[in-house]
């Protein structure tokens, strides 16, 4: 007997359906096998930019690969030439790092960060002068701004290899006075260097526990003391006439340390 046509298409979709339901309980028994299952899409990866590439090369002291994925970035982008520049500078390659922050500072004529770091250049070929210019140079564009307590310690230290201990004394209050901590500062590899390289480390340690002192921060001044006799600080008279320290003479730990004889390290 022939089945209509109506019937036959019926039961065509009555089979599918059935088909289909089998399938779905297969899989919520788990026996479908993986290559029957609907292929699905993996999701893309995350693209990562080169800077924060480099940031991460930067993170794990890789600095020429820092150099390499910083160069990728944007030709017009004065961050990249300035972050490439500290890289350069991680390196001792110093002529390449002024390169760098020349031309972050073409490409924008107030990048306070750049222009700090042309005078952590100059600072390290020992051409105080122009370190201290540059500093002040960026110090007029920011002068209260939160980083600027950075580049005040810088201009500080640049004047204290110069030996003009009065105006290095107020650049380093100045700093403190908008960053308490930061003399603290331990690194800077982001876009703006600290400079912390001084040749006379005791005579340095020695004007930082006056700062400290003045500013009531006793257990810092005392540490700074220590640090400084360590290195080789002579002048224990001048220590104790110092009216920074009059507060702290009465001390245990001040005259503790006033009557020991460190080991110079």
């Amino acid at each position: 007997m022939v089945r209509p046509l109506s019937v036959v298409v019926a039961a065509v979709v009555t089979a599918g359906w059935l088909f289909a339901q089998a399938g779905n309980s297969m899989v919520d028994a788990g026996k479908t096998p993986a290559s029957s299952l609907p292929q699905t899409t993996a999701p893309d990866k995350p693209v990562i930019s080169p800077e924060l590439r480099g940031d991460i090369f930067m993170a794990k002291k890789q600095y020429r690969e820092a150099i390499e994925a910083f160069h990728e970035g944007s030709p017009k982008d004065p961050v990249m030439y300035n972050k490439a520049g500290i890289a350069y500078h991680q390196l001792t390659q110093l002529d390449n790092a002024l390169k760098s922050y020349q031309q972050a500072v073409r490409l924008k004529k107030d990048y306070v960060e750049a222009i700090n770091n042309i005078g952590t250049v100059y600072y390290a070929r020992k051409s105080f002068r122009r370190s201290i210019s540059y500093y002040k140079r960026a110090i007029q564009i920011a002068p209260q701004a939160t980083k600027s307590a950075s580049i005040y310690s810088n201009l500080g230290t640049a004047y204290f290899a110069r030996k003009q201990y009065k105006d290095a004394t107020d650049a380093f209050q100045t700093a403190m006075t908008l960053d308490p901590d930061v003399f603290e500062h331990r690194s800077n590899y982001g876009i703006l260097l600290e400079e912390r390289n001084v040749e006379e480390r005791a005579k340095y340690h020695y004007y930082v526990a006056k700062m400290y002192a003045k500013n009531g921060r006793t257990e810092l001044a005392l540490q700074y003391l220590r640090k400084a006799l360590e290195e080789g600080f002579k002048e224990k008279k001048q220590i104790e006439k110092d009216p920074e320290f009059a507060s702290m003479r009465d001390l245990k730990e001040f005259k503790d340390l006033m009557a020991l004889e460190p080991r110079v390290l």
